[in-house]
């Protein structure tokens, strides 16, 4: 009988963030054929003046010395690689870099009113956010917002008998195996740690960058969107950098500006349905702490529960089929009709499956195809241009650790960037470890996909794996 690993089949992130699937298309470009390198001004504009070509570092000096870093998405990702390069370059010995910040959100207030959602940053190996997260120096302060969490994973039956469990450890020097936060607290505590550092590092809201392109002297323009809402204005500019960081998200701008081949998404044959819901009594004792997944009894349907607090839980019911379109805009009809939906399909699920999808608060209700995309080494395409969190990978929502990748990725950026005698020395070895930490969780997500909807005799193989292992741990 083919072993099972409760580890290896159970997501182990509490987000229930909305999936935001809408493809961005890239805004129409035509390359440039040999354009004359320009500099940017101090008011951060683009300069009519050119400037000298890219030059090579003096001896002893940090390729970076001095050059200008634009980073594209003040996200997890892109926030932790700007704390994490400013933590840990010698600035007595160097000149620390210029970095410039570009954000879609219109201002701080509502770049971080969008993240209400409550997620799990988990600390039971070195390649998890917390510990990413403590070599910031910023654990308390996230211990400060969050709670401690054992990070228990449960499985239930449709009748809710427990099938299995896993109790992760917490890596050592960390005091829980899981914390829970919101992603407005965790986005915060990143932000305030770089403003703490503002010199050199300029935030640009209301602004995109929508392409990028590489110069004849070796550095990257890119062009950048801003929308000041409140004067109704849209304009278009440039900049130069000598590098740039895509952390644009999954429908990345300069993805599909350097490689246009990768933008499809991959359907992993299922699709969930769920929500958020509230109970002002209290969760039910079986779903209120931890993590859970209820199963049915071999006819292919599972369901995702996420505990945010004492009254507040995520749920997503899922079964395979063909793919459906994402949706999270309903109205009052197509609300009422998705949650019939739910409790039709998991008629085999007792109490308090029903209670849970009945709360379910309108605004968070969701259709979401589960998608996933490979990570990719960077090549000469991508000189210059480095893409970490969503903007490289993608997992599927059956192993949405995607913050815990974000904050290592950032993180080991930083450091091969200071470690390292040239960029592209810095990028293969980060390339190492971010390609490396993807696999296990993309690879893990495939297997909880065939584990959550299995039926027939591989649902019976389960069973009895998990009656085994459950017969094991009374010994």
């Amino acid at each position: 009988m083919e072993s099972v690993r409760l580890r290896d089949i159970i997501s182990s992130d509490s987000s229930i963030a909305r999936w935001h699937s809408e493809q961005l298309k890239p805004a129409a470009h035509e390359p440039r054929k040999n354009p004359e390198p320009y500099k940017v001004d101090s008011s951060g504009e683009l300069s009519t003046k050119p400037a000298s070509a890219a030059m090579a570092p003096k001896a002893g000096e940090h390729f970076l010395a001095g050059r200008h870093i634009i980073v594209a998405g003040g996200g997890i990702a892109g926030t932790a690689f700007v704390s994490a390069l400013i933590q840990q370059w010698d600035s007595s010995q160097q000149q620390r870099p210029e970095i410039t910040i570009f954000e879609r959100a219109h201002s701080r207030e509502t770049y971080l009113a969008q993240d209400p959602y409550t997620l799990n940053l988990n600390g039971d190996n070195r390649d998890e956010g917390l510990v990413a997260l403590q070599r910031l120096g910023l654990l308390e302060s996230i211990r400060a917002n969050a709670t401690l969490n054992s990070g228990a994973i449960r499985v239930w039956s449709d009748k809710w008998k427990e099938l299995a469990s896993l109790h992760p450890q917490a890596h050592p020097d960390l005091p829980a195996a899981t914390m829970r936060i919101t992603r407005q607290n965790l986005k915060r505590i990143l932000i305030e740690s770089v403003e703490k550092k503002t010199n050199g590092v300029n935030w640009r809201w209301a602004s995109t960058v929508t392409s990028a392109e590489r110069l004849s002297t070796g550095q990257i323009r890119v062009t950048i969107v801003s929308d000041v809402e409140e004067e109704d204005n849209i304009s278009t500019s440039m900049q130069d950098c000598d590098l740039l960081i895509a952390a644009d998200g999954v429908n990345s701008r300069i993805r599909a500006s350097l490689r246009s081949h990768d933008m499809k998404l991959e359907y992993t044959g299922a699709t969930q349905i769920g929500g958020i819901s509230h109970l002002p009594d209290g969760l039910p004792a079986l779903i209120r702490e931890d993590y859970g997944l209820q199963m049915s009894s071999g006819e292919g349907v599972c369901c995702i529960y996420t505990p945010f607090d004492d009254n507040t839980i995520g749920w997503a019911l899922s079964t395979m089929g063909p793919e459906r379109k994402a949706k999270t805009d309903f109205t009052a009809e197509e609300f009422v009709a998705l949650k019939n939906e739910a409790l039709k399909t998991a008629t085999m699920f007792q109490e308090p499956f029903r209670s849970v999808v009945e709360a379910t608060d309108p605004a968070t209700a969701f259709v979401r195809p589960a998608m996933e995309k490979q990570a990719f080494q960077h090549d000469a395409r991508t000189r210059g241009v480095v893409f970490i969190g969503d903007a490289n990978h993608v997992l599927s929502p059956y192993e949405i650790v995607g913050a815990n990748l974000a904050l290592n990725d950032g993180w080991d950026l930083a450091e091969q960037i200071c470690k390292n005698g040239s960029i592209e020395a810095a990028v293969e070895a980060y390339g190492k470890l971010s390609v490396a930490r993807f696999e296990k969780p993309f690879k893990f997500s495939h297997e909880r996909v065939r584990f959550g909807h299995s039926t027939g005799m591989l649902w019976k193989m389960y069973k009895y794996g998990m009656a085994a292992q459950r017969a094991m741990s009374k010994h």
